[in-house]
């Protein structure tokens, strides 16, 4: 849910933002997070799905990396900016940089001017390049975030990639179903109908429901779409993605591989503001909204062990927060003394098992739905045909 917020500053001035949250009270803390004190908050509304967000994100992740070329090309910052701002097409995008522009004319630091556009700019970049400005390695920590980024694509592609063929099987396996039931069955039923005690139960049961849909057929239309409509709105919702997730979480062999999905995403994001210079706490307590509600907890009492001076590789391994290979490599990275890259390291081992899981998942399922979904129309089509069969053998 995205939530319209106006929010006092510290220095005075009073600004208005958006904000994607699961509640007014998450929005709330994620404004907070920042320093503001709020005015005003309340939920915008939206239409779920394809008519939601109609006028596209800002692309991020093309502006850190027009912006770094320009930076390397020699251009200082404001003409950076200026220069981005002046090609840019899109008028909500150009509008966005011409107000970052005038804020950094104002003498706000870069990250200070990015912190008044949280709908464009997420903490994790405006932390990250707040941590730039200490050590003078802006583009550098741009260079960082477009990895980080890119990489988290790279492996929700590959999510993405692995489902088409499944839903795409499922929908094309469904819709042969429907027109059977609802077209080919009610037309053999009129063949059948003096037929009577002589047809098998289960060809008896489609012929019922031939009879049934040409008596109600519109009345059982009109319900088909009120309920796909109500699942529609339900699947969209906040609180069902929720419910589901944690069902999800429940099944033995899902749930191992959604937390090692989230342990990969959370160590790729700690690693990357930790090499940006950002303190091992704050990274952590940053990232907490990147994890499930399920791990969330054992986060926030590995913070709390932290705090009192446990090692991180220690404090993790009690809360469930790591596996026997990133235990080690944790190890090793305090040793060391590069968390960050090691963090990394284990964030690419996790996103190499997640590969190896789907594809091996992608390969076991798609057969056995094929084999499901060919079961389903195969035994309509045979009870449909089958007192055609017994006939035949009786005249023989």
């Amino acid at each position: 849910m995205r939530y319209e917020i106006k929010a006092l500053q510290n220095e005075g001035s009073v600004i208005a933002l958006s904000l994607d949250a699961a509640s007014e009270n998450e929005a709330r803390h994620q404004a907070e997070s920042q320093g503001l004190t709020i005015l005003t908050i309340q939920r915008k509304l939206a239409l779920p799905g394809f008519f939601a967000n109609s006028g596209g994100r800002f692309p991020l992740v093309l502006f850190s990396q027009e912006l770094l070329a320009l930076l390397d090309a020699g251009l200082n910052l404001v003409e950076a900016v200026e220069t981005l701002a002046e090609k840019e097409q899109r008028t909500e995008t150009r509008k966005l940089l011409d107000r970052l522009i005038q804020t950094l004319y104002e003498g706000q630091t870069f990250s200070a001017a990015l912190q008044q556009f949280p709908e464009a700019f997420p903490p994790l970049y405006v932390s990250t390049v707040r941590a730039s400005e200490k050590t003078g390695g802006l583009s550098e920590a741009i260079t960082r975030y477009v990895a980080y980024q890119s990489q988290l694509d790279v492996v929700r592609k590959k999510l993405v990639n692995a489902s088409i063929y499944p839903v795409v099987l499922m929908a094309v396996g469904g819709l042969v179903t429907l027109f059977l039931m609802v077209y080919v069955v009610p037309k053999f039923s009129h063949i059948y109908e003096d037929m009577g005690g002589d047809l098998p139960w289960m060809s008896q049961m489609l012929i019922k429901w031939g009879h049934l849909l040409e008596a109600h057929g519109s009345g059982m239309l009109i319900g088909a779409i009120s309920t796909l409509a109500l699942l529609f709105y339900a699947v969209t919702r906040t609180a069902t993605k929720r419910w589901v997730g944690e069902q999800l979480w429940q099944i033995p062999v899902i749930g191992e591989r959604m937390k090692v999905y989230q342990l990969a995403r959370f160590y790729r994001t700690v690693g990357m503001l930790l090499r940006g210079g950002i303190p091992a706490i704050t990274a952590l307590e940053m990232v907490t909204g990147l994890l499930a509600p399920a791990l969330r907890a054992s986060l926030q009492h590995a913070i709390t062990v932290v705090r009192e001076g446990r090692p991180l590789s220690a404090a993790m391994d009690a809360y469930a927060l790591t596996t026997p290979v990133s235990l080690r490599m944790l190890r090793v990275g305090e040793r060391t003394g590069n968390m960050g890259e090691m963090m990394e390291r284990i964030a690419a081992f996790y996103d190499e098992e997640m590969a190896r899981w789907v594809e091996w998942f992608t390969k076991l399922f798609e057969p056995l739905l094929m084999t499901v979904i060919g079961m389903i129309i195969g035994m309509i089509v045979v009870l449909m045909y089958m007192p055609i069969f017994e006939l035949a053998g009786s005249i023989q």
